[in-house]
């Protein structure tokens, strides 16, 4: 676990960091795609060097489960941020049953709403005082969102905590396995626009950008049936070939050298609600990795990170997605470990 009272990082000039894009694009011929990376169980940086952020999305559809928003945050509560990115979140009293439950360990130091798009920081009550700089943006894309408000685009934070400049983007794409195209230029007009106000590029200094939402690839190339025989015999890693994010990003459309964990745990979309079964309407949909979690570090700062988990929360029921979530370990280069 970090340990918010013993930071003594450097400070970074804005010139010195590394400028590309959230999403980088292949531009110059050579691409390295989504890097999948392993799971370390323990931290393995010394802890008091350590800053450990918890991150989750989930797509609520629309549905407010108290007990269910108390589940994403009622586990060990080993981390000094606390990241929650929502899609097609109810209009209100997710705050609320977020700060309760968080009240004896974490207060909220910062909100962003766009409609159903929601994301939360919550930090140690002791980790104001590390606060240099915070601020918050939104990017829509397609239209209002319909008669039920699930909005389409994202919500943005940028936080400057005791030196470590941290970017965090929840978005919320289209849906339908043919969208890919709308999905990589949904991406791409993101991440161009958001904190690209005033000339002033918060996105592009950032020492590590974050990734999480309901980025809507699917499964493609093997019908539902197939697909859920392979999760039933748990032989889900040998889906990872048929995702679609992972097939753009080797190709160099979007999320270029950004990291994230194997994908081990179940595919998290479509389930009925009130169960971990997959979907059984007429529809019967292809189980997709809808939800994700992905990170890129400016290596060129000294930050390194560990990954520490990547996993679905299969205990929370009351909506079609399952939520996902990562814990990773940040640390400054140039002390012991």
């Amino acid at each position: 676990m970090g340990n918010c009272t013993s930071f003594s990082l450097p400070k970074w000039g804005f010139s010195e960091l590394h400028r590309d894009g959230m999403v980088s694009v292949d531009e110059d011929g050579t691409h390295e795609g989504i890097k999948t990376i392993r799971i370390q169980k323990a931290c393995e940086f010394i802890t008091n060097s350590v800053l450990c952020v918890c991150i989750i999305t989930w797509n609520m559809n629309g549905k407010m489960s108290v007990q269910d928003v108390r589940k994403l945050v009622s586990s060990d509560r080993k981390f000094d941020l606390l990241v929650l990115g929502l899609q097609e979140a109810p209009k209100s009293g997710v705050a609320q049953v977020l700060q309760e439950a968080m009240a004896d360990t974490h207060i909220l130091l910062c909100q962003k709403n766009m409609q159903s798009l929601q994301m939360y920081l919550f930090g140690a009550k002791s980790s104001e005082s590390y606060i240099r700089e915070m601020k918050v943006d939104k990017h829509a894309v397609g239209g209002c969102g319909g008669v039920i408000g699930r909005k389409k685009g994202a919500v943005a934070m940028y936080i400057n905590f005791s030196g470590i400049r941290m970017v965090f983007v929840s978005c919320h794409l289209a849906a339908h396995e043919r969208k890919v195209e709308k999905r990589n230029s949904e991406c791409q007009h993101i991440s161009h626009s958001l904190f690209s106000k005033n000339d002033i590029h918060y996105a592009k200094s950032a020492d590590i950008t974050v990734w999480l939402g309901d980025l809507n690839y699917r499964l493609e190339g093997i019908s539902s049936m197939p697909a859920r025989k392979m999760i039933e015999k748990n032989r889900q890693s040998k889906l990872r070939g048929k995702d679609q994010l992972l097939q753009e990003a080797e190709k160099g459309q979007v999320f270029n050298g950004y990291c994230e964990g194997t994908l081990s745990f179940k595919p998290t979309y479509k389930y009925n609600v009130g169960s971990s079964n997959y979907d059984t309407s007429y529809k019967i949909r292809v189980p997709s990795w809808t939800d994700r979690i992905l990170f890129k570090v400016d290596h060129t700062s000294g930050l390194d990170a560990i990954l520490s988990s990547y996993e679905a929360l299969d205990c929370v029921r009351s909506s079609d997605h399952k939520p996902v979530k990562a814990h990773l370990c940040l640390k400054v280069g140039g002390g012991d470990a």
